[in-house]
Order: C-alpha cells, then structure tokens, then sequence
C-alpha cells in the first residue's frame, strides 16, 4: 500500500485509486477520486476546466479530458486568449501582457553577460546571456541539475563565476556591501529557513527594517499584505511553509530591491497559497520590481509568468513568451494547454474569460459557475 501526501495534485491523482481529503476543519472526505474531486474547494486545472465545461464524471487524466473536450475546442475555436487579467487587477481589457511592462520603462534593469559558473571541473553555467525589464515576471525552466540556482545566485551577486557581468542599474552586486547589494537584488532561496535564525517573526522583521535601513514596521507591514494575521510571537520554525516563504520574501523586500529572484518558491504550497503568491508577485511586477523565478511548476507559470526561459546543461535554449513556449513543449505544457491543444489555451482563467466574454444565453459551453 502507498500512501502520498501532495500538493500538486495535477501530476498524481490520475494513479490513485483512492482519495482521502483532509478539510482542515477536523474533518475528512474519503472516497473514489473523480467523486473527491467534484467537492473539493482547491483542485487542479483538468478539475477546474472539467467544471467550467459541465463534464460528468470528471475526468482525472489528459487522454480522458480530450476525449471530453471536443464541443469545448469548437466553442473556443474563434477566439483568442486574452491573459492580460492575470498579469495585473489594473489592466485594461484586451491590454497584452507584454505592454504591461512599458508603463515602468523599456531599457533592462538587470542585465547580465557571459556568465559562467564552475565547480571544480564542472560547468554549472556556460556564458548565459539574458536581460529582464521592470515589470517583468519571468520563469527560468529546466531539468535538475541544468543550472538554474547556480544562475540566481551568480545573478544576486554571491555566487561564484568564472566570469561575467551582471549590472543592476548599473552596478555589480558582487561589488557591493551586502546591505548595498540588497538593495539592487533580493533572492529568496530554495530553503526559505535558510534565512532565518531569530526567535520570533517580529524579531526577524525588526532586525530586517535595520539591516535595511527601512523605516520600523515595514517588513512588518509587507508580511501582513502577504498573509494577514501571523503572530508576533510566533517561532518562525512553527510557521506554515507558505508562512515562511512569505516572511522571507517580505524580508527580503524590506530593502525594496529592484530584482527579485525567487528559487522553487512554490515547493510545500497548496492552490490556496499559489494564488497569494502570485498576486503578490504580480503587485511587485505592477511596482517596477523585475521578478525571476527558477521552477518546475509549470501551472505556476502558466498563471503568473510573462517570459519563460529554459536552462539545459547550463545554456539557455528557449527565450519567449510564456504562451509560445509552454505550448510548445511537451514536457512544459500546462493541463489545459495539453487538453485543449492545438490551441494556446494556458489556465482555466483563459478559458472562463473567452466564455464569459461571449454571449451567455447563446453559447453552447457556457459555464453555470467557475469554481476556482
């Protein structure tokens, strides 16, 4: 027997044969899983658009979501996503998601040449080249092992490299005083108890608004904006790891940076926690920050990234749009992508708004309700 506790319920729940759901009010739901996932609250997108679309059963895998999904892909077939609500709450209809970057400015705030880092006789990254724009939410992409913390932290300053240039504004992080370089680039690590050491959440938020030079109360205030609610008091070892993460970044933005590098920050968090994050990444972007996140949760991407970059062996093979590149990779495919395929469909978000956007009482798919 085996029994797996998971999050990211999109790469598992085709293969169980039973689903336990623990609610989180004492309770639980015990159960086949297509019959667990049709009441579940927080689900992953083949259940999202199984919902919007009316499919019953549900279908659990990719092969019997297509068999479904053919009135779907005909109702969509003269319409074209308009992803521009998931970049930001203040855009405008029909606004592309790459103009959201020109209200800041066009020229790099990060820019970074032949980097190159090595361990020993191993290449981690080979003369990478990229440049990242305020307003800017990018996904770096890759294998393990292709090189994708050894660039963050090379990009952030700390890291080794055999050589290359990165300018932050000008500057080089790695030639500055570590509260200097704070403030050009913040990175949250793959470990987010790597940065933490106080006994409490307030002593970690004071001591941040000091090394910062912040006013007091605003790492404080940022966490707040991020989850409401966590005691000062409060041991930073007892926090949630969404908690965590988010009092990490909010020290980390205490210095108010104009990079953010985000390593693996969705490993440990449920959809509740993804959607926080992502609204709060897209506040940031929306602020002028650049962001740049390494990670393998491609529907993460398809919901937040504007730009998708992909790392193998230490070189950078693919550079473009998160729709042009998702949907072109088998491997980094979206659900609803791989369902709805060939057309660009990324989230469940899309799909809702085309049919939305339609006429309602004429449309033969459209949805009762959108269950998030």
């Amino acid at each position: 027997t085996v029994v797996l506790a998971e999050h990211r319920l999109e790469r598992v729940i085709q293969h169980a044969d039973r689903v336990i759901w623990v609610t989180g009010e004492g309770g639980i739901v015990d159960g086949p899983p297509a019959v667990v996932m049709a009441g579940v609250s927080d689900v992953p997108p083949i259940v999202g658009l199984a919902r919007l679309a009316g499919w019953d059963p549900v279908p659990l895998s990719i092969r019997d979501a297509r068999r479904l999904a053919g009135d779907l892909r005909a109702s969509l077939a003269d319409r074209t996503p308009d992803r521009a609500p998931d970049r930001a709450p203040d855009h405008a209809p029909g606004r592309s998601r790459a103009s959201a970057t020109s209200k800041h400015r066009s020229s790099p705030i990060l820019e970074a040449r032949a980097m190159t880092v090595a361990y020993g006789p191993s290449v981690a990254v080979r003369d990478v080249g990229l440049a990242l724009v305020a307003g800017e939410i990018a996904a770096l992409m890759g294998r393990n092992g292709s090189g994708k913390s050894s660039l963050l932290w090379a990009l952030q300053g700390s890291g080794p490299r055999v050589r290359g240039d990165v300018r932050v504004d000008g500057r080089d992080p790695a030639d500055l005083d570590p509260a200097e370089a704070r403030r050009l680039v913040g990175l949250v690590p793959q470990d987010a108890d790597d940065l933490l050491y106080l006994e409490t959440v307030i002593a970690e938020c004071r001591q941040a608004d000091r090394e910062s030079s912040a006013a007091p109360g605003t790492c404080r205030g940022l966490l707040d904006r991020l989850v409401p609610g966590v005691p000062d008091e409060t041991h930073p070892r007892d926090l949630s790891e969404g908690q965590r993460l988010a009092l990490v970044l909010a020290i980390q933005l205490a210095a108010r940076p104009h990079v953010v590098l985000l390593d693996e920050p969705t490993r440990g968090l449920d959809y509740a926690a993804k959607r926080h994050l992502a609204a709060a990444l897209r506040e940031l972007a929306s602020d002028g920050r650049a962001i740049l996140l390494s990670t393998h949760d491609v529907e993460f991407v398809a919901t937040v990234a504007d730009r998708v970059l992909v790392l193998a062996d230490g070189e950078i093979v693919a550079d473009g749009s998160a729709e042009d590149v998702l949907v072109a990779s088998p491997a980094f495919a979206p659900q609803v992508a791989r369902i709805l395929a060939p057309q660009r469909w990324l989230t469940v978000d899309d799909v809702a708004r085309a049919l939305v956007d339609d006429d309602l009482e004429t449309h033969p798919m459209r949805p009762a309700r959108v269950v998030p």
